[in-house]
């Protein structure tokens, strides 16, 4: 086997996972502790995209741009709260599902007026478009190094902040029991206000990062979003170690199963077929996590405590 091919491509697994759990710990404050299903938390990912890409042109700067378009996204988050989020809390998943969905397609076409059909390229500064040598002469890129190490930063800023500020004793607090939180005189709706926007920031972040890479698109949440749910109920639903932990695994599953399972096929079947089953089976095998961890652990892999 090739050790650096292998070390190279568990750094690229890394790197998916760090992404995945900026999506997935959104996710989890969204959905594990205000108990409310949004699909449409992808669409968050494809704005922040977008608004990055038009403010990178705009100002000549990628790392200027990520600055300034996060509060641009906390701003959508907030509106989409206001106006339709916080009118389905009461509701049950079923409305939750329906009314996000629709608000997927309502993201869709707005992207779609504003910046048109076509993707958008975003351009790296030339210190970050490039490559460093790490141990063993291995070569890897500058940018996906920025992007992990963005990600384990902002995973320990998450940790500190639910479990050593008031603000994280708020919504763990919340998380199990809102309606005592409600009566100690605490405004849950600001509260929650707060998290779906954090939330949406989390996702917007995740979409800049990886637009350079691959390109800002329409639509480009609405598959990476299936496996940000994946990476919760793998996790255990409202745990953010779960989320982060939950991440890692698939993002590394994803990659290497990508980069070798046709080389292992081919130990036991002909070359056409191994390449031909190969890809299949690999998009599976996150799934194929997913089921078994269920099968064994229904509520995941590290459940948040019961308070």
């Amino acid at each position: 086997m090739d050790w650096t091919l292998l070390l190279i491509q568990m750094l690229n697994g890394l790197q998916l996972g760090v992404l995945l759990f900026l999506l997935a710990s959104g996710l989890t404050l969204v959905f594990g502790i205000m108990d409310f299903v949004n699909l449409a938390h992808g669409s968050f990912y494809m704005v922040g995209a977008f608004v990055c890409a038009s403010l990178t042109f705009f100002t000549g700067n990628f790392l200027i741009g990520v600055i300034l378009a996060i509060p641009v996204v906390a701003l959508v988050g907030v509106i989409t709260e206001k106006i339709v989020v916080q009118q389905l809390y009461a509701r049950d998943h079923l409305d939750h599902v329906l009314a996000t969905f629709g608000l997927i397609l309502c993201f869709d076409t707005l992207v779609h007026m504003i910046w048109g059909a076509q993707g958008i390229a975003v351009p790296l500064p030339k210190w970050l478009d490039g490559q460093v040598e790490l141990f063993g002469g291995i070569v890897f890129p500058t940018f996906r190094l920025l992007i992990i190490g963005t990600g384990l930063t902002i995973a320990f800023g998450l940790y500190y902040l639910v479990n050593h500020t008031r603000l994280g004793m708020l919504i763990r607090a919340g998380a199990s029991n809102r309606t005592m939180v409600s009566a100690l005189g605490v405004d849950i709706q600001l509260l929650f206000s707060l998290v779906f926007a954090l939330g949406a920031v989390l996702a917007g972040l995740a979409g800049m990062l990886i637009s350079p890479i691959t390109e800002a698109s329409i639509g480009m949440g609405n598959e990476i979003i299936i496996t940000a749910f994946v990476v919760i109920i793998v996790g255990g639903i409202g745990s953010m170690k779960g989320a982060f932990i939950a991440a890692m695994i698939i993002g590394l599953i994803d990659t290497l199963g990508r980069s070798f399972l046709d080389d292992m096929f081919k130990v036991f079947m002909s070359a056409p077929a191994a390449e031909t089953s190969a890809p299949a089976v690999s998009a599976m095998l996150i799934y194929i996590l997913m089921a078994a961890i269920l099968a064994v652990r229904p509520q995941g892999l590290f459940p948040p405590k019961v308070r």
